[in-house]
């Protein structure tokens, strides 16, 4: 049977009529779908019980379900999802005293390897279909009211997997967010983080995406670059540069490099450096943030004074920086831990 959600609109009417349904029964079951998020045919109560039996009767409906959690002591909440397939994958609920970020999953595992990531220890297995991504942000949606009585106010596409290998889906996934007959939320809320696929950032500017773009850079010299993000063999810092100027001319949108701070990898004078002259070529700000260790890898994060050091050298160079603190240490906080813990 065909999954309900994989259906367009006109799909969906057609569907309506086939079963002999008037035409704005349609448009209802539209709503329960995607603004209401319903879990089941039996939530949708202003549809008949003959038409939730003869809908179940035709249509799967695949959902996920909180299968674990974990709440540090500063607030965050780490979730592991299960999905029809019984694959996991994570999103963590980040609060502050006025808003809470979800972050959400883009794939089950990684491909790409890095090796200061857990997720980077996952097999891929399979990209995650819009309607999961879609149901994530529902679902921390509902975590966040019920948690700390306050709506969700950003999404971040940072957990596992990479976004721009899951193009399609991850673009459809986040038009349902948006959409006001969707979850209605503003796209400048939302924030996909790559590790530096060129040609998919490129694409991103083509197709006049609405929403934030922030890169996880690590380092702006190819040799180290490429011993802890493999990507880099293939994606190197001059592609990088000429895909985020592309995708800046495009969309008017300054890019957001991530840089973890990792003791005697990513740290010295000499990456400083290294990181102002990438700066100077792009419309960028950095985020500087404190590196959150993992029990499958020897890193570890660099001392706050290294990383203020840091921080300052940056600021002298009239680069826009942000020093982000390590959540969740208490935890397994960081992208893939919960998982490989749970699989």
């Amino acid at each position: 049977m065909k999954d309900i959600r994989s259906l367009s609109k006109e799909e969906l009417l057609e569907a309506c009529e086939t079963l002999g349904e008037k035409k704005f029964r349609a448009k209802q079951l539209w709503e329960w779908l995607w603004q209401k998020s319903a879990r089941s045919f039996d939530e949708m109560t202003n549809l008949s019980k003959d038409f939730r039996a003869k809908l179940a009767k035709e249509f799967t409906f695949h959902t996920m379900t909180i299968a674990n959690s974990q709440r540090s002591s500063d607030g965050t909440i780490k979730y592991a999802f299960r999905l029809n397939d019984d694959h996991l994958v994570e999103g963590v609920l980040i609060p502050t005293s006025d808003r809470v970020t979800a972050c959400i999953s883009s794939q089950v595992g990684c491909s790409l390897s890095c090796t200061f990531c857990a997720t980077g220890f996952l097999k891929r297995e399979r990209n995650l279909r819009a309607d999961e991504m879609y149901d994530q942000v529902a679902i921390l949606r509902e975590e966040a009211q019920k948690e700390y009585g306050i709506n969700l106010s950003n999404i971040v596409l940072m957990g596992m997997g990479e976004p721009l290998l899951n193009y399609a889906n991850v673009m459809a996934g986040m038009e349902r967010v948006n959409a006001p007959d969707g979850l209605g939320m503003s796209p400048q809320r939302i924030t996909l983080s790559t590790a530096g696929i060129a040609k998919m950032i490129k694409k991103l500017g083509d197709d006049g995406a609405r929403f934030n773009l922030a890169l996880s850079l690590h380092s702006a010299n190819n040799e180290q670059r490429a011993k802890i993000m493999p990507i880099t063999d293939t994606n190197s810092i001059d592609d990088l540069v000429e895909a985020l100027n592309y995708f800046h001319d495009k969309t008017g949108t300054r890019v957001t490099l991530e840089y973890c701070v990792i003791n005697d990898i990513n740290d010295d004078p000499l990456e400083a450096e290294e990181l102002v002259a990438f700066c100077q070529r792009i419309t960028c700000k950095v985020n500087l943030i404190e590196y959150n260790p993992i029990d499958l890898a020897e890193f570890v994060s660099s001392s706050a004074d290294k990383i203020e050091r840091f921080a300052n050298y940056l600021e002298s160079k009239k680069v826009i920086v942000n020093v982000r603190r390590s959540r969740g240490k208490d935890i397994d906080a960081a992208c893939g831990q919960l998982a490989n813990k749970l699989t």
